[in-house]
């Protein structure tokens, strides 16, 4: 994705900016889609209500659906979807909060040259995500396996919310249990808290999720996000960014702007941001942006694809 759309300065609304609840319900819908794999194999990619064949007479209507749900496109061919069921299986994994249209090449030729035209595209599979209208970029050439991709429609569904486009897969609304496991109690507890703005509700309860459970690494994740949350409410951005443009070595303002940046989405900034502190400076500054981005990398999953290339990076930097 080359650019997304950013909201207003001024002070940050926490209430869904980091979004625990969706978080967690596909993780745990992640773990039944796997865990379903693992049992029948050939029932990994069944026909989906979240995933359409698209044709040039559907094209159309589907794109103008757009300015409600997000839809990605996925243009393949036969011999080249090899890696297509991990994106299939993905859009099951997000339960309707994305339209998944499939375009075939050789079945829709003049669909097909419309779109590479239109995106400048030089080889295929083609994967772009279309939000009111119009279309975003994604991957080309092949497809990234699914750690790779979720976190990237992730970002989509970011950018549909800050356009208001917020609408599910008709039908999709309330899935029935089997669909959509339940979040566990204690999770469920603490991700009412959160969204109720109670941080010391949310923390008393991913600790006691904790102690039931020390391997729990969703607790662990979420406590670690309900940190950055209290750093960050009631901070005015533009103030922030002002300090940290100000002062690019003062660790303090730049840690204050990495976390904004991660609350807000922008993920590879916040890491970025760290890492360029941790490059420039030596002693405690040093180790203070480097605990820092640990810290951060706890916050959005220690197997999310961006937080391994960032600790990559951070080796480099260290060693």
């Amino acid at each position: 994705m080359t650019s997304q759309p950013t909201g207003p300065g001024g002070k940050l609304n926490l209430r869904g900016a980091v979004d625990l609840g969706a978080l967690a319900a596909r993780t745990t819908r992640r773990e039944e889609v796997a865990r379903r794999a693992a049992a029948d194999p050939d029932a990994a990619t069944p026909s989906s209500p979240f995933v359409v064949d698209v044709t040039e007479e559907t094209f159309t209507e589907l794109v103008q659906g757009s300015v409600q749900v997000p839809l990605v496109l996925d243009l393949w061919a036969e011999g080249y979807d090899q890696g297509a069921e991990a994106l299939q299986a993905l859009a099951d994994e997000f339960a309707g909060a994305f339209l998944l249209g499939r375009i075939d090449a050789q079945a829709e030729p003049g669909l097909a040259q419309s779109l590479v035209q239109s995106l400048q595209a030089r080889a295929i599979p083609l994967v772009a995500a279309i939000v009111k209208g119009q279309p975003i970029p994604l991957f080309t050439g092949s497809y990234p396996g699914a750690e790779e991709i979720r976190p990237v429609l992730e970002e989509v569904l970011r950018v549909a919310e800050a356009n208001g486009v917020t609408g599910r897969v008709e039908g999709t609304a309330a899935a029935p249990a089997e669909a959509a496991p339940a979040v566990p109690p204690l999770h469920a507890e603490a991700l009412a808290a959160l969204d109720a703005g109670d941080f010391d509700g949310a923390t008393a309860a991913w600790t006691r999720a904790l102690a039931q459970d020390p391997k729990d690494a969703a607790a662990t994740e979420g406590l670690a996000r309900v940190a950055v949350l209290r750093r960050v409410a009631g901070v005015d951005l533009n103030e922030a960014r002002a300090a940290a443009a100000a002062a690019p070595d003062d660790v303090s303002a730049q840690i204050v702007v990495a976390d904004l940046d991660l609350v807000g989405g922008h993920v590879e900034d916040a890491f970025n941001r760290l890492l360029g502190i941790v490059q420039r400076t030596v002693g405690d500054d040093r180790d203070a942006a480097r605990t820092h981005l640990l810290d951060q990398f706890s916050v959005v999953g220690t197997s999310d694809p961006r937080v391994v290339k960032a600790r990559q990076a951070l080796t480099r930097a260290l060693f």
